[in-house]
């Protein structure tokens, strides 16, 4: 499923989500510069599990850099495609939560579920030595708030039925709820696998969007939904 735009109008300029979205363009740019650093450069600031691991005293000292990269982990990218579908979703759903909870609550949330999707996939694959980057974490969090806010939203979506596009509506729980349940079928069947194999954070999808629910229950402004 391609979702390609709601149907909720916002009332404001959504100035945290158009920053967001420019900072991960910077960052993919940034990226692209380093040329054959990139791969030290991608270990340093993304989010490598086994690097967690405390095997000696001395382990602690790094932690300061690694609770950094739960942050700076976000706003990279392993390479365009992965970039501008995260983009994709944080323009679609981002605008109308921003809305809805204000800017400092918003980048509370998206910052937030970021961190806590990140700590979910550490848990469920700690010995890994692959580096997680991306967005999708914290957008699975936006995605958990657009749920609760927003239920009964039309998104208009792209669906593959072969070799052509079909363009229907799908209300947004429906729409929301087979992608929390797609991630949660693919992460069920990661557990288990070798420590060391790539691929999508499924878990920290489920982690952030959960956090995202959560989250907006907590910061939710005062006038009612």
């Amino acid at each position: 499923m391609i979702p390609i735009r709601d149907t909720i109008p916002s009332h404001r300029v959504a100035w945290v989500t158009r920053g967001l979205l420019l900072a991960n363009i910077l960052a993919f740019l940034l990226e692209l510069q380093q040329g054959a650093s990139l791969e030290r450069f991608i270990y340093r600031f993304g989010v490598v599990p086994s690097h967690w691991l405390i095997s000696s005293p001395s382990d602690f000292w790094d932690w300061p850099h690694l609770f950094l990269t739960l942050l700076t982990s976000q706003f990279l990218h392993g390479g365009l495609f992965h970039l501008a579908s995260n983009m994709l979703y944080l323009w679609i759903f981002a605008d109308n939560v921003e809305d809805r909870l204000g800017h400092g609550r918003f980048l509370l949330l998206y910052l937030g579920s970021g961190v806590l999707a990140a700590v979910a996939q550490l848990l469920l694959s700690s010995h890994s030595s692959v580096p997680m980057v991306g967005a999708s974490g914290a957008i699975a969090g936006v995605l958990g708030a657009y749920l609760l806010m927003f239920p009964t939203a039309r998104i208009i979506t792209l669906i593959p039925l072969g070799w052509f596009l079909e363009r229907v509506e799908l209300p947004a729980f429906l729409f929301l709820g087979l992608w929390f349940l797609m991630q949660w079928f693919q992460g069920l069947m990661t557990i288990g696998q070798v420590a060391d194999v790539g691929g999508v954070a499924f878990w920290a999808h489920i982690g952030g969007f959960v956090a995202g629910m959560a989250g907006v229950l907590l910061i939710r402004p005062r006038r009612q939904w």
